[in-house]
């Protein structure tokens, strides 16, 4: 597959992210995962009958929308090694040492923190329910 780009004259004008959309195995451990433990507001909920299939809209601080939806039968996805297309998700926080300490107390496991040596940021990574990595990268201007 070739990736075909756009001269700057000709860029569509694109201005932010509007939604990420995940797929969970369990519905209800992934909505607690991320409305109790993450601490996203719910937007919208519903269940597609046709689809036996949850919806869950829930909103990001700072803009966009994560869309967490359980599909039965779904594969589970590859993580190690890993494998091509979206690798994470990153969130920012002003406070990791706190960030941690919280998800620690909840039993959920966290890498050790690192330094991007690109910006001399900290970051770390822990699974969501499903093992999907999920970034902390520490930004004062939270």
């Amino acid at each position: 597959m070739r990736c075909h780009f756009l001269s700057k004259a000709q860029s569509m004008k694109i201005s932010g992210i509007h939604h990420i959309a995940l797929i969970c195995s369990d519905y209800e451990a992934s909505k607690h995962f991320y409305t109790m433990i993450l601490g996203f507001g719910v937007i919208a909920e519903s269940f597609r009958n046709d689809r036996n299939s949850h919806k869950l809209d829930l909103s990001v601080p700072g803009g966009g929308q994560i869309e967490l939806f359980s599909i039965p039968g779904s594969p589970m996805r590859p993580s190690y090694p890993e494998a091509c297309g979206l690798r994470h998700l990153a969130l920012r926080v002003s406070d990791l040492d706190g960030s941690v300490n919280q998800l620690t107390a909840r039993g959920i496991p966290v890498e050790e923190i690192r330094i991007d040596p690109n910006t001399n940021k900290r970051f770390t990574f822990f699974p969501d329910p499903d093992g999907l990595p999920i970034e902390l990268y520490e930004d004062g201007f939270s």
